[in-house]
């Protein structure tokens, strides 16, 4: 096998994020873009590795009955929505497989996977998008990336986006353009501007428009600002400084240049303060069923005291307080910090208090100190727990252990170490939170097992 041969595959699978798979006959694992099971395909061989290959469909000699038409191939060959050519129905179908398929590699064969609780929204439910922009062919443009590559493809609509951020993208990008402001180039790291991100506020309609750029300052910024906050329902415009050489985002500092430094959305029934660095659940309506279920899992009791770890901007233990006597929250960002206990005036919320540190450290000391935990509640992010934030709260002992999880792989992981540590499950609950995306939210209660 080798690069650019034409050769003819039966896709037998879906890998984790969400590429056909095949297997040819001298037992080379191909994967293939924009393919789907019970496909039968001619691809284009791109890269080759010693037993895998990876390849894109250039013409399907047999169709999957889940497949759907996708009006623009671009977002199937960008992460930004690579399962849009299946049925929805099949995208719920292969969130609950993953997590499946995890637990039985763990031989954690005892626990039952619930279906996937779907989406109110399937396209169109980003409440944030943060957009690559680059110079094209001369030209200023926003778009996203293709999957394992720097190649960038120029879009205007970003499907899985609230409409009102698409039109927001492209009125900015317009006007970068006509002031002649210069895109970012990732090989000669000149040019002033990197990223758009703009967040929408999904009860409140308010928009923030932030500039990612590697300059504080550059000639035609006070016009910019001035036709960007002349755009419906922005209320905030801020210009964040990222001067370094990197793949993340955002740079550490933020300038506010016209408006508010936040904006305001809800959950539930609560309302939050959100700055642009803040972590908030991109799809809005189906954040509020997913606390909901995670409430509903722990069995809440008016006399509990919580510990909401990895706190972020308060969204779980506000959503919590109003069921339990106290809230306790601990987050390591000093800013989300001061997010939370701001979002608990704001909500005339009483029962919750937020700490800086990390969990591992603080829960102990806590526990030194008297108090007496009932229920911790965790939302990592994608790497999951570290071994002695899961051995700190066993220490702490609760009654139970709620775990939000935005990775099935590193939850698996973290389940055996709880249940070698004395604590039980027998369920996971899939939530999808990223429609048309191999991505997938579980909820899992743990309960002590008392000897």
């Amino acid at each position: 096998m080798e690069k650019n041969q034409i050769i003819k595959l039966e896709i037998t699978d879906l890998s984790y994020d969400a590429l056909g798979v095949a297997h040819t006959e001298d037992g080379i694992t191909v994967f293939v873009n924009n393919a789907l099971p019970g496909e039968v395909v001619e691809a284009q061989i791109l890269k080759v590795k010693k037993n895998l290959a990876f390849a894109r469909v250039q013409n399907i000699l047999v169709k999957s009955p889940e497949r759907i038409e996708v009006k623009k191939n671009q977002w199937v060959q960008t992460g930004l929505a690579s399962l849009a050519h299946l049925s929805y129905d099949a995208q719920l179908k292969f969130k609950q497989q993953q997590v499946e398929n995890l637990l039985q590699k763990a031989h954690l064969t005892d626990v039952t996977v619930k279906e996937t609780l779907p989406s109110p929204q399937i396209t169109g439910y980003r409440n944030k998008a943060e957009v690559p922009v680059r110079q094209i062919n001369g030209k200023l443009e926003i778009g996203f990336f293709r999957k394992h590559s720097h190649d960038m493809v120029p879009l205007e609509n970003f499907f899985t986006t609230d409409a009102k951020i698409d039109q927001i993208l492209v009125a900015t990008r317009d006007i970068l353009r006509k002031n002649h402001v210069s895109a970012y180039n990732e090989k000669s790291h000149l040019g002033a501007i990197k990223y758009l991100m703009v967040r929408v506020g999904h009860y409140t309609g308010e928009i923030m428009v932030v500039l990612v750029s590697t300059v504080k300052n550059f000639p035609q910024l006070p016009q910019v600002i001035s036709e960007i906050e002349q755009l419906p329902n922005v209320k905030s415009v801020v210009l964040n400084y990222n001067p370094q050489k990197t793949n993340v985002i955002l740079g550490r500092k933020d300038i506010l240049l016209a408006g508010n430094p936040y904006i305001t959305d809800q959950i539930g029934e609560q309302k939050f303060m959100i700055s642009p660095q803040s972590f908030f659940q991109i799809n809005s309506e189906q954040t509020t069923r997913l606390y909901d279920l995670a409430v509903r899992q722990a069995d809440l009791q008016a006399d509990d005291v919580v510990i909401d770890a990895y706190s972020g901007i308060g969204t779980i233990g506000l959503s919590v307080a109003q069921h339990v006597k106290k809230v306790i929250g601990v987050e390591v960002v000093k800013s989300a910090v001061e997010d939370s206990e701001n979002n608990a005036a704001l909500n005339q919320i009483d029962n919750a208090d937020f700490a800086l540190g990390k969990a591992e450290e603080m829960m102990p000391k806590w526990q030194e100190q008297g108090l007496s935990t009932d229920v911790v509640f965790v939302d990592p992010p994608r790497k999951g727990l570290t071994p002695e934030f899961i051995e700190a709260t066993v220490k702490t002992g609760p009654k139970k252990v709620v775990y939000i999880s935005c990775n099935p792989a590193t939850l698996v992981r973290d389940l055996q170490q709880f249940q070698e540590l004395g604590y039980k499950f027998d369920t996971i609950a899939p939530v999808d939170m990223f429609p048309m995306t191999p991505h997938v939210e579980t909820v899992v209660l743990m309960s002590r097992v008392d000897k």
